[in-house]
């Protein structure tokens, strides 16, 4: 069967997405060197602490923006990317650990390492839709922090106990705190991510994923092979996770096994919706609801704390039924009009 062409490509993926995810901000040039430089800025004039905090934003848009791919733009539900976070984050950890790896070297080592378990894993899984891909993923969520658990692999993951590795210092005498480097540090490799994604997205593969979410059928027909693009699209997503996951190890100095249960896979998918499902930007603002909402919601009560986080996320839920993706569209039609007036 002919290899589509350019022009089917688009002709089957790109009714759906300008509905979905791609709210275009108004003077969006503007908005972006705006964001970065407020992003440049903020680790001077807040506290340690809260630099710290902000770096856990990016890490887990990081690993969001991975799940939006295959969610959002491929149409494969997972509930089991916890598993992908934990690999990256125990690689990046045993190389520090116990080989003296260089804390920046693990990042492509625990990403290579999570696209091949990823592609591996969905593989097999392409008999599976829907529920059924759920489930899947489910019982490799619930079971990875068993594994690492078992005594036989006791030596390299620390087991129970896990593996407390050292915060790198900034390079070459900058005068930087220790928060605020990894804060830079994280934040270029976010940056790097996200474009990467984004260019993933626009590409003639970006537009063959979305054909298989929109319509398996219609890309079959036009000769995209559906399996070879699932899988890699599961371990592209995988890798990026794993990358997450790895940079999660070196800001918290910490993995254990506990640390990477099905919650995490709970949390990722709140910040995919949070965020906006096929809206790769929408993964900074799903980073920062996961990460500062349920402290807010424990500030009110302690004792109530998830029930109070719960409510927050079904009146979310209810108010912006497709995430900050649809304020944002919302916000730029209404400028918009206003220019045009």
């Amino acid at each position: 069967m002919p290899a589509p062409s350019e022009e089917m490509m688009e002709a089957i993926a790109e009714p759906a997405v300008p509905e979905v995810s791609a709210p275009r901000l108004v003077g969006h040039r503007s908005v972006i060197f705006a964001t970065l430089a407020i992003a440049l800025v903020l680790p001077f004039l807040v506290q340690s602490f809260l630099t710290f905090q902000l770096t856990l934003v990016l890490v887990y848009a990081i690993a969001i923006i991975g799940l939006n791919l295959l969610t959002g733009f491929n149409g494969q539900f997972s509930l089991g990317h916890s598993a992908f976070y934990a690999l990256g984050a125990y690689v990046a950890a045993m190389l520090m650990d116990k080989v003296n790896f260089p804390y920046a070297a693990t990042l492509p080592v625990a990403g290579i390492a999570c696209f091949v378990f990823g592609f591996l894993f969905g593989l097999p899984a392409l008999r599976l839709e829907g529920v059924y891909l759920a489930l899947a993923t489910f019982a490799l969520a619930v079971a990875t922090p068993q594994i690492l658990k078992l005594s036989p692999l006791e030596y390299w993951t620390g087991g129970v106990q896990g593996i407390v590795i050292s915060k790198p210092d900034a390079p070459y005498g900058l005068p930087l705190t220790q928060d605020q480097w990894l804060y830079f540090f994280t934040l270029l490799v976010t940056v790097i991510m996200t474009l990467l994604a984004h260019n993933l997205v626009a590409s003639r593969t970006g537009r063959a994923m979305m054909a298989i979410r929109d319509n398996p059928t219609a890309a079959r027909s036009m000769g995209i092979n559906i399996a070879l693009y699932k899988s890699l699209t599961f371990g592209v997503s995988a890798l990026y996770t794993g990358v997450a996951g790895a940079l999660g190890a070196i800001v918290v100095q910490f993995v254990a096994p506990d640390s990477f249960t099905f919650f995490l896979s709970i949390t990722l998918l709140v910040g995919l919706v949070v965020g906006g499902v096929g809206w790769i930007p929408g993964a900074f603002f799903g980073g920062a609801f996961v990460l500062f909402v349920p402290n807010f919601a424990e500030s009110i009560s302690k004792g109530l704390s998830g029930a109070v986080y719960g409510v927050m996320i079904i009146l979310l839920i209810f108010m912006l039924p497709t995430g900050a993706a649809g304020l944002v569209r919302a916000v730029t039609q209404r400028l918009r009009g206003q220019n045009i007036r």
